[in-house]
């Protein structure tokens, strides 16, 4: 745009440099030559023509003079200007069709004079041009000559302040143009320099985020080690110890077969862990088949009843979503497996307007959620890992459970559909 504008300033630039070169030349040529076919019409003297004889030569001189000098208000332009209206007043005197000469003062006053003296050389001139058009200022001899001279001279000012006004505003929409298109810039500049600070700032956020998936992969690897495979491999241990402390063959081969439970169990377990890696369980199925299997697999194993139950219209989630849910379930089964001691278990997933919720009751032993110790290096975690999942996709995880009264569990995640 800004480029656009240049070039256009620079051919209207041009133009009038052609025009201050060869114009004066040419108006006054036409004058003269006018001038010399209207002669006998206008009667004009010998004297007329001898001062016509000095008059053009001195405005020719004048303008070879001049025509180097650069085209800006100054005060050589405006001697210049006045001394070139004086020549055009002297020959429109002679005859009046040399006003073609004297119109020179409406296209150069305000590109010559100072702000101050443009109103003025735009009035002289004025009166040169109806000079001219009543048939020379030398033919005014009467009442009725002037009153004509007067009349034109209001119709030639009133015409200079309107094209006047118009200059000026055009030269305003000019200015605030530019003023416009600077900012334009300038804006386009700061919008630039935004956008590569946020392509910057979107990568270091994408590392950022690699970083933490990693961190919370970690966690939950962390998490699904210590409490399965870390405490199977602990009962392991105490058993095997309890067969070295004994001589009793019979209570031996008890504590090896507990051992060699826990040990079928542990490698279950491990087996699970990589399989949450990679949630298998959706790869052909949506979330609601998937958990229905696995509350089904999970109630087979630990010959518990356990029911599933959808409510509302299934949605195809997201797979994040999808998945996060399956591993809160999964989880929740681990830790009933292992703590509830419940004959009665229940998962029920509903889809609502704008979220999914996710709840897992049992009637098993219970607990006290408040007295729970911190997480320690030694165990708890199960929950802490539960509701880190439902908060990594901006949801919630809720415990409620009381000695003797069985335990609930419900995840409540905003519905986001599959891409």
């Amino acid at each position: 745009m800004q480029t656009g504008c240049v070039k256009d300033e620079w051919q209207v630039e041009q133009r009038w440099a052609v025009f201050d070169r060869w114009g004066p030349y040419g108006l006054l040529g036409t004058g003269l030559v006018v001038s010399a076919v209207t002669a006998g019409e206008l009667d004009m003297t010998g004297a007329d023509w001898a001062a016509t004889a000095v008059l053009v030569p001195a405005a020719l001189a004048l303008q070879l003079g001049w025509e180097r000098r650069e085209q800006r208000p100054s005060a050589a332009g405006a001697w210049y200007f006045f001394a070139r209206w004086a020549l055009a007043f002297g020959l429109t005197w002679i005859n009046p069709f040399f006003g073609f000469y004297a119109i020179l003062g409406y296209f150069t006053a305000d590109r010559l004079l100072p702000p101050r003296l443009v109103k003025p050389g735009l009035v002289a001139t004025a009166v040169l041009m109806a000079g001219s058009n009543v048939g020379g200022l030398h033919q005014l001899r009467s009442w009725g000559s002037w009153a004509v001279f007067a009349a034109l001279l209001c119709v030639h000012i009133g015409l200079v302040g309107v094209f006047s006004h118009l200059a000026e505003k055009e030269q305003a929409q000019a200015r605030a143009r530019a003023a416009t298109i600077t900012e334009l810039e300038r804006t386009n500049a700061a919008l630039q320099q935004a956008l590569d600070e946020n392509a910057a700032l979107h990568t270091q956020l994408l590392v950022q985020a690699r970083e933490a998936g990693i961190a919370d992969e970690r966690r939950r690897l962390a998490a699904e080690i210590h409490d399965t495979i870390a405490q199977g491999l602990t009962g392991i241990i105490a058993q095997l110890q309890v067969v070295a402390g004994t001589a009793d063959p019979d209570a031996a081969r008890v504590h090896v077969d507990r051992a060699a439970e826990l040990a079928r169990h542990s490698l279950g377990e491990a087996r699970r862990s990589v399989h949450n890696l990679a949630p298998v369980a959706l790869e052909h199925d949506g979330l609601p088949e998937a958990l229905k299997k696995t509350v089904a697999e999970w109630g087979e194993r630990t010959g518990v009843r356990a029911d599933f139950t959808l409510t509302g219209t299934a949605e195809h989630l997201h797979d994040e979503v999808s998945a996060t849910l399956l591993r809160i379930v999964q989880e929740a089964l681990s830790n009933a497996a292992r703590h509830a001691d419940a004959s009665r278990l229940g998962v029920t997933l509903s889809f609502m307007d704008d979220e999914v919720t996710l709840d897992v009751r049992d009637d098993g032993r219970g607990f006290d959620p408040l007295a729970l110790p911190p997480r320690t290096g030694t165990g708890g975690f199960g929950l802490d890992g539960m509701r880190a999942r439902a908060e990594r996709i901006a949801g919630s995880l809720t415990v409620e459970s009381e000695p003797g009264f069985g335990t609930a569990v419900s995840a409540r995640v905003p519905l986001v559909h599959h891409d």
